[in-house]
């Protein structure tokens, strides 16, 4: 099973690690990091890197594609190379899927249009503007072959519901169980809708 997680300078890392985590324990997973040229490819923060072994013209097929997100998927949308190469390989998966704002790359690309899909809740008019349809789940699957993460932490949950189609429910709780994955954080501000307004008002500072 080939999965395929390409990178672009500006990544968000854990939207390409989390569910790395789950999604390279699945039976024959051969996992790929693809980029433009491989090499180093540095996420959103700037200090951290991941090694690209392959480039995207190295790619012509993928049984999961996995597009993260982070700040370069949003200069992301005006890459017609990158774009070009995502309508390539959506034609090839079983399973196009995406993670926060990766999904902008997906509807970029015209494969969200008319569809309900779920991003990171600060780029929700933009995925809109691209003719998809939001909506506040966590993961949101398609009938198909197309599904979408909110931001970040989503990307683990959809990687355990991918494990489930395709090895089934014991095999998703046992990497659920490898890895531990039992959230239960301190607060309680982990979507926009149940965030304090001070936890906004310190995030809209910062930007």
């Amino acid at each position: 099973m080939r999965i395929v997680i390409p990178l672009f300078d500006g990544f968000t890392a854990l939207d390409a690690v989390g569910p790395y985590e789950i999604l390279h324990m699945l039976p024959d997973a051969d996992v790929t990091f693809a980029a433009a040229e491989p090499g180093t490819i540095t996420d959103g923060a700037g200090s951290l890197r991941l090694v690209a072994t392959a480039s995207f013209a190295d790619v012509t097929e993928a049984d999961i594609l996995l597009v993260p997100g982070g700040p370069g998927s949003i200069r992301g949308t005006t890459d017609g190379a990158l774009l070009d190469w995502i309508r390539r390989i959506h034609p090839t998966t079983t399973w196009t899927t995406s993670v926060c704002t990766g999904s902008l790359l997906l509807a970029a690309a015209g494969l969200l249009t008319g569809i309900e899909a779920t991003t990171h809740w600060s780029a929700v008019d933009t995925l809109e503007s691209y003719g998809a349809r939001y909506t506040a789940r966590r993961v949101v699957e398609q009938p198909g072959r197309i599904i979408t993460a909110a931001g970040v932490s989503a990307g683990i949950d959809m990687a355990l519901r991918l494990a489930e189609l395709i090895a089934g429910r014991t095999a998703a709780e046992a990497f659920q169980l490898a890895i531990e994955y039992d959230p239960q954080p301190p607060f309680d501000a982990g979507s926009y809708a149940k965030a304090p307004q001070a936890a906004k008002d310190y995030l809209a500072a910062r930007h």
